[in-house]
């Protein structure tokens, strides 16, 4: 078949599309990760989607008892009111951190005069520091009970390892000094120094806090960073490479658009001595390059026996846009607004440059939830070649390998005709992942491709791509580029394609896998 121009293979014209003729070894377990869901049902395989309503910023986990906590955002009026209703803290619970039971609202909105409750973070206090007794969960978050320069943070408290939540009075535990944003705060436990460290968003600021017992807080400076937008959600951890460095890590939700940056979670590595945190470098890198990984948190990530693992963050994002929150076909196919990402696992490595980078890879529990493998092997493509595969939730891996061509990746959640789709891959010196192609919610246009640099000279690029009703997730070269998107093919576009640019490129080790949650 003769090669396509990047133009036609996105206009995805159907003619000379051939149906591949490579044997599918097919190893099926019993049922399939499909058989879970309606087939008019958007609502995601293997992602964790709210049970009704909406959801937005996910809250930091905790571990109690051999199992992760996970708190989010949930707004219990959405489909009455829309976003302006106000959220509580709702619970759900997860042994590996694929498969999830939900416990109900954990911190209520609306119970006392500050009105609903909004992003902050949890901590177990092991030593009582705060007085509320061993072991006891207490809850900082963001609340805003006038209309003006009112965000502030309080404090909340669990006596039944973090199931429900009483508020300590109704003071703030950390008053607003008279600025516009000051809101979610992130706490840590700085055993070095006997104390707890509070990282705060104020605006351009990331603002530092300290306190011996989490009700009283002392300033003692800030981050600032100028040009990415509001800084939001921030993070702050060390990690250890597999070598043994180890590296603070300091990060926010934020805004690069105006800049040609992500929407996303920018970090800076570097050293922090308890009040200052000094960055490898002024500008941050971005965890990740999508359209929709907004509000991530991360956390450490436990065996067994609850020993931590100093090597790896556990991370998961809202994938969302705040952009175009209320665009989803899920509200009227299933009652709900809210989808998060895959749950990562984050490491710390020194890239190309020599500086130190994040990268990600999709929780290792994933591999137990397998119900379906393809295996392809390796298969050359000149051109578009059709598969005979059809899905609407898999993940996807290859290894792309060639001597001369411009592009080559795949085509995720095709039409019959091969007039929609979406494109991951890569083109000359940058991969992407493209939505134009199906539906999405972005009606600008302005938000239909994703990029990050690549080196075409290396002549081989890894993609594993994670498909899901309404996301789709990848994760370049070993994860250190990831690209979350969301988007919402029809239910009846399962097919899936291969194709190469101006060449041939060979799909090496191709795997098509299905979950079951």
């Amino acid at each position: 078949m003769r090669a396509m121009s990047r133009r036609t293979l996105m206009q995805a014209a159907a003619a000379g599309a051939v149906v591949a003729a490579v044997p599918a070894a097919v190893a099926a377990a019993e049922g399939g990760a499909n058989s879970r869901k309606s087939a008019d049902s958007y609502r995601s395989e293997y992602h964790f989607t709210v049970p009704d309503q909406w959801k937005n910023d996910p809250q930091r986990p905790i571990w109690i008892d051999g199992e992760y906590l996970y708190y989010y955002l949930y707004n219990a009026d959405y489909l009455a009111g829309g976003t302006t209703t106000g959220t509580a803290w709702r619970l759900a619970t997860s042994k590996d951190l694929v498969s999830f039971t939900d416990r109900g609202i954990a911190v209520p909105k609306d119970t006392t005069p500050n009105g609903d409750v909004w992003s902050g973070c949890a901590v177990v206090d092991t030593d009582n520091t705060a007085g509320f007794g061993a072991g006891a969960v207490v809850v900082l978050a963001t609340m805003a009970p006038d209309e003006t320069n009112s965000q502030a943070q309080y404090l909340w408290y669990s006596t039944d390892k973090g199931r429900t939540f009483k508020n300590h009075g109704l003071d703030p535990a950390l008053a607003n000094p008279g600025v516009q944003d000051f809101r979610d705060p992130k706490v840590i436990r700085d055993e070095e120094r006997d104390r707890w460290v509070m990282v705060l968003a104020e605006g351009t600021k990331v603002g530092f806090y300290h306190s011996d017992n989490l009700k009283e807080w002392t300033s003692v400076g800030g981050f600032v960073k100028e040009g990415i937008g509001l800084l939001e959600c921030p993070d702050l951890f060390r990690i250890r490479t597999a070598e043994g460095t180890w590296k603070w890590v300091l990060a926010v939700s934020a805004n690069g658009k105006a800049a040609g940056l992500p929407n996303t979670y920018a970090y800076w590595t570097g050293g922090f001595d308890g009040t200052t945190f000094t960055p490898d470098a002024p500008e941050p890198l971005w965890l990740d390059h999508g359209f929709d990984w907004y509000g991530a948190v991360t956390w450490e990530k436990r065996a067994a026996d609850g020993a931590v693992d100093p090597a790896v963050r556990y991370a998961i994002g809202w994938m969302n846009n705040w952009d175009y929150p209320n665009t989803t076909p899920t509200i009227d196919a299933d009652g709900f607004n809210g989808t998060d990402s895959i749950v990562r696992e984050v490491t710390l490595h020194r890239g190309p440059s020599g500086a130190y980078e994040l990268r990600s890879r999709p929780v290792a529990a994933l591999d137990q939830h397998v119900t379906r493998t393809v295996d392809l092997g390796d298969v050359e493509v000149d051109g578009q070649l059709v598969l005979d595969y059809t899905g609407t939730a898999y993940e996807l891996r290859t290894e792309i390998t060639w001597d001369q061509l411009t592009g080559a990746g795949v085509q995720l959640r095709r039409s019959g005709d091969g007039s929609r789709h979406i494109d991951a891959g890569f083109h000359g010196d940058y991969a992407y992942v493209n939505r134009r192609g199906a539906a999405n919610p972005d009606t600008s246009g302005k938000y239909q491709e994703s990029k990050t640099p690549f080196d075409p000279a290396a002549r081989r690029i890894t993609l594993r791509v994670l498909v899901d009703r309404t996301t789709v997730e990848m994760y370049v070269d070993d994860g250190r580029y990831t690209h979350s998107m969301e988007a919402f093919p029809y239910l009846t576009d399962t097919g899936l394609a291969l194709y190469s640019v101006d060449g041939k490129a060979v799909f090496r080790n191709t795997v098509v896998r299905e979950f079951g949650v």
